[in-house]
């Protein structure tokens, strides 16, 4: 096996086994879209940070990030580097051996550049891949999950009242999406996320084209769902696709219900838009929410992530 650098003269070698491997993971996930061919992998050449494996002239796999990202995840100082789904993958035939060569080779680039955080998306029923980078030191961090336009059981939940939240009374939803935000510092999540003011907010609420659902109780807001012209995987790009971007209900009003009465009202919806799909993302190590997309989405994908020593840099 040869490591050698990503280049131009890779691309259609490499679109190939990304395609294959999405395939096989659409075998697994019927929600998923079908395509004619994963996203340009150009950009992925001209920061040079990209490995590919050879057995002669066959491509065996490949591994690509974006350029880096700084102050990632509100840290200062911490680079970040990312592959994300399609810019990775290899040949079916002893995968292990051969992300085990390719990560070897890009994270000496990536390190090079002073990169002490890695992340790569992997396939959920990639299990030997999964396997390999966890021996690397690698956890999971992310799910990238997705369903389909039918409604789930949900009880009547006639103490509440859901409608569809008009922009004229966007900002009602401020507080709760604050609050939202608080709960990530809890543990066993520990991240920051600064909230956002009205001016930002409703700047992302038009670009994104966000769908809001609220229950209130006692004519207060309780919970939201939000759905937006968003994601984070190239699904995003396919006909018919829409991102579930947020869902939060007060503690108090937890387990009765009420999430999945709004996650019905969303898809009644958005079918009716033409949407057949909806997707999401979460962290795994958030408890209730993992919970809930889990029970009522399919996962396709995982966000795998390693952060060095940084005196190794």
């Amino acid at each position: 096996m040869q490591i050698v650098d990503f280049t131009t003269s890779h691309i259609e070698q490499a679109a190939g086994i990304a395609l294959q491997n999405y395939e096989t993971e659409r075998g697994f996930i019927s929600a998923l879209p079908p395509i004619d061919a994963v996203p340009v992998l150009t950009p992925f050449v001209e920061n040079g940070l990209g490995v590919a494996a050879f057995d002669g002239d066959k491509m065996l796999g490949f591994l690509c990030c974006w350029n880096p990202w700084d102050n990632a995840f509100g840290i200062t100082g911490l680079r970040h580097v990312y592959s994300p789904m399609g810019a990775n993958g290899t040949i079916p035939e002893n995968r292990a051996k051969i992300y085990a060569r390719l990560y070897q080779a890009a994270a000496a680039k990536w390190v090079g550049i002073g990169a002490a955080s890695h992340g790569i998306c992997l396939y959920a029923h990639d299990k030997e891949g999964q396997a390999q980078f966890f021996k690397y030191g690698f956890g999971m961090r992310t799910v990238d999950a997705i369903r389909g336009m039918d409604e789930v059981a949900a009880p009547p939940c006639d103490e509440y009242a859901f409608s569809e939240l008009m922009e004229k009374d966007i900002f009602d939803v401020l507080p709760l999406e604050a609050l939202h935000l608080k709960g990530y510092i809890d543990s066993p999540f520990f991240m920051y996320r600064e909230p956002c003011g009205e001016a930002e907010f409703v700047k992302e609420y038009q670009r994104y084209q966000s769908i809001y659902f609220v229950a209130k109780y006692d004519d207060q807001i309780v919970a939201y769902i939000r759905a937006e012209l968003d994601g984070e995987t190239f699904i995003q790009d396919t006909p018919g696709y829409l991102h579930c971007k947020g869902l939060y209900c007060l503690p108090e009003h937890r387990g009765r219900g009420v999430n999945q009465v709004l996650l019905n009202m969303l898809t009644q919806k958005i079918k009716a838009l033409g949407y057949t799909r909806l997707g999401t993302d979460f962290e795994s190590f958030n408890p209730s929410g993992s919970g809930f997309w889990s029970k009522y989405f399919d996962a396709y994908a995982y966000g795998v992530v390693r952060r060095i020593d940084e005196n190794a840099l």
